[in-house]
């Protein structure tokens, strides 16, 4: 729809001068968006991407609605006029969140382009809506390769040493999400992120989103040689993993352990006292009842290569996880770390029986010998 004629006439203060209802099923306020949309005046425009932002914000059939309004707000990014930057990336934002179709619209009109060249900009509010930007859309599976092969990576790299606390959230997260198709994890290895990883982890809290992602990607990492060397050689590197085993989430602390078993699988020797050295055994413990069931099967793998001699003895006897502890303990420098290691395994066999028992009574069912609890194995507990 040609709209100038009727915005020359009638002024540019007024943008409900060029509505149509020609789409009556449709809510007027998307209508009149999309209209707005279609105009020649910037002022118009402006006041649409505005819209579209506001009317996608927390409306998934909005997003939907508005589809159409994917390619005139990506051509807005390619405009040189900074006030329309923010207002149209923003939009496109608000229509990727939990549109799978929308993320990928928005990449094959030629959003990338665009959005990567604002990581560079020194507009420290644009770099931080690209960067959120490429998050979203680095959700889509779709997307994952034809961001990498945009050169997106190096550069959110930068922005994870360089940029807000917000940015650099942001780009663990969407590192993260490409990490997840196989072909961009050498690439992200490249650009050597471990030490930016670590210092987000560090000062991040142990429990939030933010370590939950820092921690899937070095477990991701730590599956290449120069990630576990470079993690261990990172001052508190290790300690930074062992710290989210301890207090994260579950789905955190299922990364972490799986990071430090990782590495311990790929050279016992190499890894086995760096990770000791970090009082790793009490969270370990927590773990084999308290975890998620991936976690409680790859902490009782972890403690029985830490131990000195990570094979058991016989399929007839296997170790029990007291006895892989005991094992655990003597080999311990220091009172504190080997009295809490103690008091915690003590603790641990409490809770085993407990939950065991709660779970017999659950079931009501008379129990045989096979059915009763084993007191000093507390792996064997598998409800949660």
């Amino acid at each position: 729809m040609d709209t100038s004629s009727s915005s020359s006439s009638e002024g540019h203060n007024s943008p409900d001068t060029i509505f149509e209802a020609d789409t009556p099923r449709t809510p007027l306020a998307v209508r009149r968006a999309l209209q707005l949309l279609r105009s020649d005046d910037p002022d118009f425009r402006l006041q649409a991407a505005r819209d579209i932002r506001r009317l996608t914000k927390t409306s998934q059939r909005c997003r939907r609605q508005l589809a159409e309004a994917v390619g005139p707000l990506v051509s807005m990014l390619r405009v040189d006029s900074p006030e329309l930057l923010e207002p149209a990336l923003l939009a496109l934002l608000n229509l990727a969140v939990k549109d799978e179709k929308n993320k990928i619209n928005i990449v094959e009109a030629g959003a990338l382009e665009p959005i990567i060249s604002f990581l560079r900009s020194q507009n420290w509010n644009l770099r931080e809506y690209a960067t959120a930007s490429l998050l979203t859309l680095s959700a889509s599976t779709v997307n994952k390769p034809i961001i990498s092969a945009s050169g997106a990576i190096p550069l959110l790299v930068e922005i994870l040493r360089d940029g807000s606390p917000q940015a650099k959230a942001d780009a663990v997260m969407a590192l993260s999400n490409l990490s997840t198709y196989s072909d961009n994890l050498s690439i992200i290895v490249e650009t050597n992120p471990v030490p930016y990883i670590v210092n987000l982890l560090k000062a991040c809290k142990k429990s939030s989103k933010t370590a939950e992602k820092c921690c899937a990607l070095i477990e991701s990492l730590v599956g290449f040689d120069e990630g576990r060397t470079v993690l261990t050689s990172e001052e508190g590197g290790v300690l930074a993993v062992v710290e989210v085993l301890e207090n994260g989430n579950l789905q955190s602390r299922e990364h972490a352990v799986g990071a430090l078993l990782t590495m311990c699988e790929s050279d016992r020797c190499k890894y086995r006292e760096p990770i000791l050295g970090e009082g790793v055994i009490p969270g370990l413990l927590e773990l084999t009842v308290q975890g998620t069931p991936k976690s409680q099967l790859k902490a009782r793998t972890l403690l029985q290569l830490l131990r000195e001699s990570p094979y058991p003895r016989s399929e007839i006897q296997p170790d029990t996880l007291e006895n892989i502890v005991c094992n655990l303990i003597s080999q311990i420098d220091g009172d504190d770390q080997s009295g809490k290691a103690k008091k915690m395994l003590a603790e641990m066999v409490q809770v085993s029986m407990e939950q065991s028992l709660r779970h017999l009574q659950q079931r009501a069912l008379v129990c045989t010998p096979s059915d009763l609890p084993i007191s000093n194995c507390a792996s064997e507990v598998h409800s949660k």
